[in-house]
């Protein structure tokens, strides 16, 4: 192994020599592991191959320190191409290569067939095209609020920049002056179906130029070249650039060369004969039967357990907003998010925000005063913004990404859902959930957001019943580790009180994920809400007691995490009433009612919640319409009553 630095003049002749015997090791290893597991896209390996072995060779990285601070970082964005990714990281030293070529596409360990974030060397797990430069664009964010300067080098592929979201990307890079990064397009003009130009035509130097980058082309199997342009990149402190390298899909093996059927297809014994033969070397060196036979044994794997960061934030004192103050959840998170930043560091807190556009709706106005420098304004780009968030997250940067929730939640589903494979932290908070929305009506009804990031495995859902908790939950979100969504209504809404008339989540109340808040005690049945239908429902529950029906109300901020105790206390009521902004089809009932089959109980259960899109309007009538108003809450608990008598 020889390494280099962009500090030297040129690549050495020693290490030029290096690269040439590298090439073949890593060209065999590439066509073992796709052959071996007869799947894979060694085609695409193969023309990055040069690209990358000059890249971890050069740059400050270490095979044995791959998470150490202040590194570079390589995103390769077409995470398709991990034959030709473990094969150099074997090459330096990062992984072992049995184990790479023998597990690959296997379930025994990591060599995944798209790159994952756990081996050593990967910078993020990959493979939804599209999403390495925003990825890249955090991790800068990252160490500038470290106060560090590393270098971030981003490997795409060419048809992969049909994407919007790397122009999204581009935009966000030139705007921050996030100079450090450097884009390599591996352009070899295939892709699945043929020619990236047949498939979909793209000016490709225009469209980085247009956006503000500084493009060069390269022939992408010289590695002087490569060498020189990564040096010139990294010299430039006035704009980022795009480095275009022509290469051949395929190369080094005739009968592959710019060939789209290789793209994603390993090869079949008589073309893997042709490879040893063209190549030249000894077919010994080809074998698979050890690698068959370790694959058949399944050792332990050797790679090492992740490393993961998470900044230590202080809560703040909770605010209490009073009986006769009426206000929106929105505002209180904005004022305890704030809050949090001030207590745990009042100049440079571990803590960053981003917004789409919507800083007066979301209430990040205070935040972006006090921390300019940690706020990122990243316009109308939802794509860009969820995956650079994400990223930013695993920095050791708590990260919140604030938004309108159709726009938070649905449009963004698959870039949280590659965070989350990421291990990332980010904090989503989304506000104008639901019919809530009002005015905007249906295109902007966030009505499936539980439904959505309940699949998620590592996001917490919490959707607050009033300010109060929002201030609770929002400085337990901050606090805590793991992705996390914070759901908000538009409207200012009364405090939920408790039975004496007082704030029902302030004073001693601790905000507990899982545990269900009981509100109202009763044995006549039980009204259950979810968010802002929980002051509508209070007002429901409180007139049918006075009318002498012993009605319960409780609130879950929590539909995707009940404790199985607080389940347990709904089960002696005759009948339940579930009431929420959201469809009926996927949210709070349908957790409840999942909660309870769980502990092996049915109960009479009636859902109330959105059955279909709404119309246009103020909040307020768009509820009546669709019976969620308090006194349609009230009329429909009393029928199913009624019926259960």
């Amino acid at each position: 192994m020889v390494r280099s630095s962009f500090d030297a003049p040129a690549l050495s002749e020693e290490h030029l020599r290096w690269h040439q015997e590298a090439v073949v090791r890593c060209r065999r290893a590439i066509i073992q592991m796709t052959s071996l597991a007869a799947s894979g896209h060694p085609g695409g390996s193969l023309s990055s191959l040069d690209l990358y072995l000059v890249l971890w060779s050069c740059a400050h990285v270490e095979g044995d320190n791959p998470w150490m601070t202040g590194r570079d970082r390589i995103v390769v964005s077409h995470g398709h191409t991990s034959p030709g990714v473990y094969s150099v990281l074997a090459e330096l030293g990062f992984v072992d290569r049995e184990e790479a070529i023998a597990s690959f596409r296997s379930t025994q360990n990591l060599f995944e067939g798209h790159i994952e974030r756990e081996v050593p060397g990967v910078e993020w797990t990959t493979g939804n095209l599209g999403q390495g430069l925003s990825a890249a664009c955090g991790m800068t964010l990252g160490e500038r609020i470290h106060g560090r300067r590393a270098r971030i080098f981003v490997p795409m592929g060419d048809g992969e920049q049909q994407k919007g979201q790397i122009s999204e990307a581009r935009r966000f890079v030139v705007k921050f002056g996030l100079n450090e990064i450097t884009a390599i397009i591996d352009r070899n003009r295939q892709q699945i179906s043929g020619d990236t130009q047949q498939i979909m035509p793209q000016n490709i130097v225009e469209n980085w130029e247009s956006d503000g980058w500084h493009v060069v082309e390269i022939d992408g199997h010289d590695p002087q070249q490569i060498f020189s342009a990564l040096q010139q990149a990294g010299r430039d402190e006035q704009r980022p650039w795009c480095i275009v390298a022509h290469t051949v899909m395929g190369k080094g093996i005739s009968f592959m060369e710019n060939l789209c059927d290789f793209h994603g297809r390993g090869l079949n014994p008589e073309e893997f004969a042709a490879a040893i033969e063209e190549l030249g070397e000894d077919p010994a060196l080809w074998d698979l039967g050890p690698f068959e036979q370790r694959r058949s044994r399944r050792p332990a794997s050797t790679i090492p357990s992740l490393p993961h960061q998470f900044p230590k934030l202080k809560p703040g004192e909770p605010v209490t907003y009073g009986v006769d103050e009426r206000t929106d959840c929105r505002s209180a998170f904005g004022k305890a998010m704030h809050d949090v930043a001030l207590a745990t560091d009042s100049k440079s807190p571990p803590i960053a925000a981003f917004d789409c556009d919507l800083e007066g709706s979301v209430k990040l106005g205070a935040f972006h005063e006090s921390f300019p420098d940690r706020f990122f304004q990243s316009g109308i780009q939802e794509h860009h913004t969820a995956t650079c968030a994400g990223a930013l997250s695993t920095c050791g940067v708590t990260t919140v990404f604030a938004d309108f929730g159709v726009f938070g939640v649905c449009e963004t589903y698959n870039q949280h859902r590659l965070s989350d494979i990421n291990h990332a932290q980010l904090k989503i908070a989304c506000t104008h959930l639901g019919l809530d929305v009002g005015e905007d009506g249906r295109t902007h009804q966030c009505i499936d957001y539980v439904g959505l990031l309940r699949n998620i495995f590592g996001m917490s859902i919490f959707v607050p019943a009033d300010p109060n908790q929002t201030d609770r939950i929002v400085r337990h979100a901050l606090t805590t580790p793991g992705m996390a969504f914070i759901g908000m209504g538009r409207s200012k809404l009364s405090t939920i009180t408790d039975e004496n008339g007082g704030p029902f989540f302030a004073g001693d109340y601790q905000f507990e994920p899982g545990k269900i808040d009981f509100i109202r005690t009763g044995n006549a049945g039980m009204v259950i809400s979810m968010g802002t239908p929980t002051g509508r429902a209070l007002e429901a529950v409180d007139a049918l007691r006075a009318e002498g029906l012993d009605i319960s109300l409780a609130h879950v901020a929590t539909p995707a995490e009940l404790d199985r105790s607080s389940v347990q206390e709904i089960t002696g009521q005759p009948f339940i009433v579930t009431v929420e902004d959201h469809s009926v089809r996927t949210g709070l009932g349908n957790c409840i009612a999942e909660a309870l089959f769980d502990i092996g109980t049915t109960i009479p259960h009636l859902r109330l919640g959105v059955e279909k899109y709404a119309p246009s309007g103020p909040a307020v009538e768009v509820y009546r319409h669709c019976g969620l108003d308090t006194d349609s809450i009230k009329e429909r608990v009393q029928a199913f009553a009624l019926e259960r008598q």
